[in-house]
């Protein structure tokens, strides 16, 4: 996969406020505020910095943490993970691997089968309903 690469520039032009702030600044939105938290419509998350598949409503569920919860990302190599020692804690921040956007963290309190809880902002998110 090519990495996109954008300036600063193209980047606060082509996304909202509040989708830069969290994208490429790394912030999180307010827990029960996205668009996505509560949403059950079928379909694919991307995106929203380069339009990369990330995840499919498929493995959305509910986790009541106040984020769109995913068990485990649509491809093993649609995300990237690192480590993020802010806010005086350690955690798993997720990427997405195409364009190096902060899409969320990942913890290991989820459902089976992968045990794993991908607490993923609604603004990073896109979602392609399916037809």
């Amino acid at each position: 996969m090519s990495k996109v690469d954008k300036s600063e520039a193209e980047w606060r032009e082509q996304l909202s406020p509040e989708a830069y702030r969290i994208t490429r600044e790394g912030a999180t939105e307010p827990p029960f505020s996205g668009a996505y938290n509560d949403d059950k419509t079928p379909g694919l998350y991307r995106c929203i910095c380069c339009g990369e598949a990330l995840f499919g409503s498929d493995t959305k569920f509910d986790s009541g943490s106040g984020w769109p919860s995913f068990y485990q990302p649509r491809d093993d190599n649609a995300v990237d993970e690192r480590t993020d020692q802010s806010l005086g804690m350690t955690r798993t921040e997720v990427l997405c691997a195409s364009c190096d956007a902060h899409l969320g963290h990942v913890f290991p309190d989820g459902p089976e089968p992968t045990g794993l809880r991908y607490c993923i902002n609604s603004a990073a998110l896109q979602l392609e309903p399916e037809e």
